[in-house]
């Protein structure tokens, strides 16, 4: 064998592992949800093996599929606006801050220490008939009986909010803390007021980690099924929430597998549409 093609195989055996974990992981699994899909599940609760389009018609066809997608990537877009809101202040706050951003850093990442289920099952304690926040406005006279505000779209967004907040300050964070801040002082000295440096300058230059973190909330939001599970109601289901019901409740694989590669394939697509516009590139300066 040449020189030229031994360096030429060099770097797929040093990627071997990782392909072959890869591999394993993530292919071979979805290979088998792609062959479970059109298998078809009989009425004696056995799988038929074949080729049947019976689940992926019902999964296109049925409107009630259809409309709660349509309700998922609401949610999830409200929940990704609100993340941006809220978090893009929050990041700033802490790539300016002076002395002491590992601490605030520390204080961001405490909420990853915590389970994710009982992060959203205190939202019961607080918001529930008897939980704080109704006993706190009972005990002030504000309200005679405590108030209904659980199981409603707004406490899934609000749990939603909770769960993606920290992703997308971090990655405006790492964003934000790769700017010069003597590009901020150059537009001051050129007669820009700190308003007009932070418009013109600083929120152009943070828009790869802000396009990352709303990326990654969005995604996150729109395949979660927990959140929506403890906090929502019924007319509150998210389409993982339909997946998970086929699956563990019904044992229905086909179909499950049908629905769980219609909302891949949905959100691949905004993945490719954001990679048609911003490109990969910008998601990776924004991740850092």
């Amino acid at each position: 064998m040449s020189v030229e093609a031994r360096e030429a195989r060099q770097p797929w055996i040093l990627l071997s592992p990782a392909l072959t974990a890869v591999a394993l992981l993530l292919f071979v699994p979805l290979i088998f949800i792609v062959i479970y899909s059109f298998w078809l599940r009989t009425a004696t609760g056995a799988d038929e093996v074949g080729f049947f389009l019976d689940n992926w018609q019902e999964a296109l066809s049925d409107a009630f599929y259809r409309d709660i997608l349509l309700n998922t990537l609401k949610i999830a877009a409200i929940t990704t606006f609100v993340c941006a809101v809220m978090g893009y202040p929050a990041a700033y706050f802490i790539a300016r801050a002076k002395g002491n951003k590992v601490i605030l850093l520390l204080l961001l990442m405490l909420p990853f220490w915590i389970s994710y289920i009982i992060r959203t099952m205190s939202w019961i304690n607080i918001l529930g008939v008897s939980g704080a926040l109704n006993s706190a406005l009972i005990w002030l006279g504000l309200i005679d009986d405590p108030i209904q505000m659980l199981y409603n779209e707004t406490t899934v967004i609000l749990g939603l909010v909770h769960f993606l907040l920290p992703f997308m300050v971090l990655n405006v964070f790492v964003s934000l803390d790769g700017i010069d801040t003597n590009l901020e002082d150059a537009a001051n000295s050129l007669g820009a007021t700190r308003w007009q440096a932070f418009l013109q300058v600083t929120l152009p230059l943070s828009l790869p980690g802000l396009a990352a973190g709303g990326l990654l909330c969005f995604v996150l939001g729109a395949g979660t099924y927990i959140t929506p599970l403890v906090l929502g109601g019924p007319s509150d289901a998210m389409f993982a929430n339909l997946v998970f019901e086929a699956i563990i409740t019904q044992l229905n694989w086909p179909l499950g597998s049908a629905l769980s590669l219609m909302l891949l394939a949905v959100l691949g697509a905004l993945v490719l549409i954001y990679n048609r516009y911003l490109g990969m590139a910008q998601l990776m300066k924004g991740l850092g």
